[in-house]
């Protein structure tokens, strides 16, 4: 199994979006300790297919974080399991897992699954419509819901996700209290170095994403930040 515990900073890389050769290589060389390759819409086999092949050229770990069964592509040295622990809809609680273990329970490698709490922060973005997350009432409510995850789900990751927004701190801070010994990602709206060093504070790993697109050298100087 990978050693996510290790982690402070990740990339993440969306399929349904174009990122060059050089690009790519200047991420993957970076420094960062991990690729995760996922997104909410447009990801399908083909396009995380090629997008894996192309990041497996470098040694950075690559993991999958599974948001479509059309998508699950073999040859990741892991895969994220989401569940949203702040759904709407209770489909998305666990009826895509039990579907996908339907259809791919026989080949998988137990070892390399990793299940975490996914904690949908931002009510505009697109996976919280999706899964009609409901909205997180201030940093008590997001202790408890940490809590819930790691306390009696017992999962080993709570992932905040703000999706394009930058969080607020004190909601960070609670989830951290909250998760326990569970590992704390955060992820969303970081674009420059001083809100990566302070979410990095907060978090045991961040996640950087959007800016990826948007502005290169500000993607990379967040590893910077966060390793010094």
């Amino acid at each position: 199994m990978i050693d996510y515990r290790s982690w402070r900073h990740t990339f993440k890389l969306d399929p349904d979006k174009t990122i060059g050769d050089d690009e790519l290589e200047a991420l993957c060389e970076s420094g960062t300790d991990a690729i995760i390759v996922g997104g909410t819409y447009g990801v399908t086999y083909d396009n995380t297919l090629e997008l894996m092949s192309r990041i497996r050229r470098y040694a950075v770990p690559a993991v999958l974080e599974i948001s479509s069964l059309d998508a699950v592509v073999p040859g990741f040295d892991s895969y994220f399991i989401p569940l949203v622990i702040n759904a709407g809809d209770a489909d998305w609680l666990f009826a895509p897992h039990v579907s996908g273990l339907k259809a791919f329970g026989q080949y998988i490698h137990w070892d390399e699954i990793i299940a975490e709490g996914y904690l949908v922060a931002n009510p505009d973005s697109g996976v919280a419509r999706l899964t009609k997350a409901r909205p997180i009432e201030g940093a008590a409510e997001a202790k408890a819901y940490a809590q819930t995850a790691a306390k009696i789900c017992r999962l080993p990751i709570v992932y905040l996700e703000y999706s394009g927004a930058y969080g607020d701190p004190a909601v960070v801070r609670a989830c951290k209290s909250g998760a326990g010994e569970a590992h704390l990602f955060y992820g969303g709206g970081i674009r420059t170095a001083e809100q990566a060093a302070e979410m990095a504070a907060l978090a045991d790993t961040i996640v950087v994403g959007n800016v990826i697109y948007e502005d290169l050298q500000a993607a990379l100087s967040t590893v910077r930040a966060v390793k010094r």
